[in-house]
């Protein structure tokens, strides 16, 4: 970073130094640029001094001195009118100043004069086509999202529109405009030795005017941009919304989602929205269900799960795409479900994509889930909350606590809401349809957390919201719950996990690292957590000084998503802990990306690949290499607990049925002895508590 800092200032002194000496053969005014590629120089000796204060200082007195520099530029600039920009034009392009030159810009600045209306009105009709094209792939239900979704995915056209232009095309025009000057001004020179009127109509004379008067009038546009914001915003949308548009049609077939795809861009809109009001809305929801405090609070009794007895249950994390890479797993979710000793499922995290609305319930939860009859319960993901968590809601909690759940958020909000009690009742009334239609039981709950306690096992989930934080109530049940688990094998299940994409992620946030520290200090066994979308285990060993502590972590996020690959693509000498395991295995994984990309993702996976993604990292990037082909790599866990044993199971699926360790990466002290490549992937471990 610091080196590239300084790359780019002394590019813009060594390009301050060229202005000066070009002005001082003129005889013009030079100083402003003398001083200007002395200040630019003078940052690197800034840089070097400022280096023993770490790179913090220096990016900031950076920052600090570009904007400087940028605002005395700006008050230096020259002023530019449009009523002008024609000859502002011939001047920069060093045309000769000849009466057909003129004619030519007079008969341009007329034309684009004349034409304005008519390209208003393509634009305007262009980004109606566009809304409408989005509200239809997005669907429309009626409510605030309904509508604001498809119209974000617009203004994320507009702003592609404004990238393309000014980020992509006028640079590249830039470019080819200064190589080719020299031989732009001979040309005008050459057809100007014929007058117009003697010229042939056909002839090469006329076809290179024609030629020059259209290079003209791209010059004209761009510099009528720099003018005013009006001309700019009409300069991006006549040269970039066609490119964009045909990006919009092209990109889902391309397999590029979420970041790249401008209907997905609604969703960072409500993540920045829900991060701000989650733990209010927890609250108001948790509390609207008058739940008696004490250790046994929010806590569910599945049929079967009791006492000493055996069961399993099954655990599948982010599942909510509705596309083949959810479906792929339908069948195994459905056969494992059918085994006797499996009593119930949850399902962890991100349930809907993109934005946890009910209309998108239908196809991406209760159809993917059919022919599953064990109660299914939840904890919601981040994208679950964008719509107030009201899909979840309705679909997951007892009918009147869903109803007063609703209503208490709403009335958190001041009431400033589109959910009435009209509204909350028809989301509640088709939850019940679709749970009659479909036959997956639901609608056990009555928080969006909860635990499950046996004499042996406790099961704990702990909702962290979209910005891996709890609110002080949440907090004060999961320090009750976990005081009536101690003594038992204790499995935590969250939102978000401590370790994923081969780092370590509790130092996101001081809260984060709150609540590792608490399952620390409680000596919790187990950690599983979704929203990285594939598998990872980890083994945290000789934590709160104590050599004989450990904690083990898995990331259960693989159930439909599409495939994170940050793990994969992670040096094996840099993951944060010495005992880890990641599926998919990176070779197969390349494989795959390798043999689906086509020629425009090639820079985007070299960048990947190679580079890490960096400044970001190779998860950022994953979203690119989405493809909803085989072979597929999702996965799930079933969990067998087992008093009769002493033991606790931990059992990965794929597509095609149990994991193989030939299936997962792992590091060298993984795979027990007496198992081979073939052997079913089992984490086995003692029930029985730290």
């Amino acid at each position: 970073m610091v080196i590239f800092i300084g790359i780019s200032f002394l590019i813009d002194g060594i390009r301050y130094g060229v202005e000066a000496f070009r002005k001082i053969k003129k005889e013009k005014n030079y100083k402003f640029q003398i001083l200007a590629a002395i200040g630019n120089i003078s940052v690197i000796a800034v840089i070097i001094f400022a280096n023993r204060f770490g790179t913090e200082w220096i990016i900031s007195i950076a920052g600090a001195w570009r904007i400087f520099g940028t605002a005395i530029s700006i008050y230096h600039s020259e002023e530019g009118k449009i009523e002008t920009s024609g000859e502002d034009v011939i001047k920069s392009l060093g045309l000769p100043d000849t009466e057909s030159v003129k004619a030519a810009v007079n008969k341009i600045s007329k034309e684009e004069s004349a034409r304005y209306p008519v390209d208003k009105s393509w634009i305007i009709l262009f980004l109606i086509l566009l809304f409408i094209i989005h509200l239809g792939r997005m669907g429309f239900d009626k409510t605030s999202l309904g509508l604001l979704s498809p119209a974000i995915a617009l203004f994320g056209d507009i702003v592609v529109a404004l990238i393309i232009t000014f980020g992509i095309i006028t640079p590249l025009r830039a470019v080819f405009k200064k190589v080719t000057g020299p031989v732009i001004r001979k040309l005008w020179a050459w057809v100007e030795k014929v007058p117009p009127d003697k010229r042939k109509k056909y002839g090469l004379r006329n076809i290179v005017n024609k030629y020059l008067e259209h290079r003209l009038r791209l010059s004209i546009r761009i510099r009528n941009a720099g003018y005013s914001f009006k001309s700019a915003f009409m300069t991006a949308m006549q040269t970039g919304l066609p490119y964009a548009a045909i990006l919009a049609a092209i990109i889902p077939v391309f397999g590029m989602s979420w970041y790249f795809d401008t209907e997905n861009w609604a969703a960072g809109i409500w993540d920045s929205w829900a991060a701000s009001r989650t733990d209010k809305w927890r609250m108001a929801i948790t509390r609207s269900v008058n739940e008696l405090p004490g250790t046994d609070a929010f806590r569910i009794y599945p049929e079967g799960v009791s006492g000493n007895s055996d069961f399993s249950f099954i655990v599948v994390g982010d599942p909510g795409e509705g596309d083949a890479s959810q479906l792929c797993l339908k069948d195994q979710i459905q056969i494992v479900s059918e085994k006797p000793d499996v009593k119930f499922l949850i399902i962890s995290t991100d349930i809907i994509y993109p934005s946890g609305e009910m209309k998108d319930y239908e196809n991406k939860f209760w159809l993917p889930m059919k022919g599953v009859y064990k109660p299914v319960y939840a904890i919601p993901g981040n994208h679950d909350w964008y719509d107030a968590l009201e899909g979840f809601t309705a679909t997951f909690f007892e009918p009147k606590a869903a109803y007063d759940a609703m209503t208490a958020r709403v009335a958190s909000d001041l009431k400033i809401s589109a959910s009435t009690p009209e509204h909350i009742n028809d989301l509640i009334k088709e939850a019940a349809r679709l749970r009659e239609n479909y036959r997956v039981p639901t609608g056990f709950q009555r928080s969006p957390y909860f635990q499950i306690q046996t004499d042996e096992f406790a099961f704990i989930t702990i909702e962290t919201g979209v910005v891996r934080r709890i609110d002080e109530d949440q907090m004060k049940w999961v320090k009750e719950a976990l005081e009536a688990a101690k003594g038992k094998y204790t499995m935590v299940l969250m939102g978000h996990p401590f370790y994923a994409i081969g780092e370590y992620q509790g130092s996101l946030n001081p809260d984060f690292q709150a609540i590792h520290q608490l399952l620390r200090d409680y000596k919790v066994n187990l950690v599983m957590g979704g929203d990285t979308h594939d598998l990872e285990y980890y083994v945290e060993r000789n934590f709160n000084d104590d050599p004989e502590n450990v904690l083990y972590h898995f990331v259960n996020g693989g159930g439909g998503a599409y495939l994170s690959i940050g793990a994969a693509m992670k040096p094996h000498d840099e993951m944060p802990e010495k005992e880890w395991a990641h599926y998919p295995a990176t070779d197969p994984l390349i494989n795959k990306i390798e043999a689906n990309n086509s020629i425009l993702k090639v820079p985007a996976w070299y960048w990947t690949k190679n580079l890490g993604g960096w400044p970001f990292n190779a998860e950022f990037l994953s979203a690119a290499f989405d493809y909803n082909n085989s072979p597929f790599f999702q996965s799930f866990f079933e969990i067998r607990v087992e008093p009769s044993k002493g033991t606790i199971s931990f059992i990965p699926y794929g597509v095609n049925g149990q994991l193989q360790w030939k299936d997962i990466e792992t590091s060298g002290n993984i795979i027990p002895p007496d198992k081979t490549p073939e052997s079913g992937v089992e984490w086995v471990y003692e029930l029985k508590a730290n």
